[in-house]
């Protein structure tokens, strides 16, 4: 943030992010990197593993 006064007053205002938020973000920048195939593939992978339906071969 270039503004340090509204960094700070928010900071005291909301106090600091919890870590798994901030990783969570990450993520998120990182998965909209990804070209619009390559996203698929994440959530296809995130959904087979929550369903512990893990595929026989890589998806690429």
């Amino acid at each position: 943030m270039k503004n340090l006064n509204f960094a700070t007053e928010l900071h005291l205002k909301l106090g600091a992010p919890a870590s798994q938020t901030v990783e969570s973000l990450r993520l998120l920048r990182a998965f909209l990197k990804l070209a619009p195939r390559q996203r698929f593939e994440v959530i296809k992978l995130v959904e087979d593993l929550s369903t512990e339906e893990i595929p026989e071969h890589p998806l690429s």
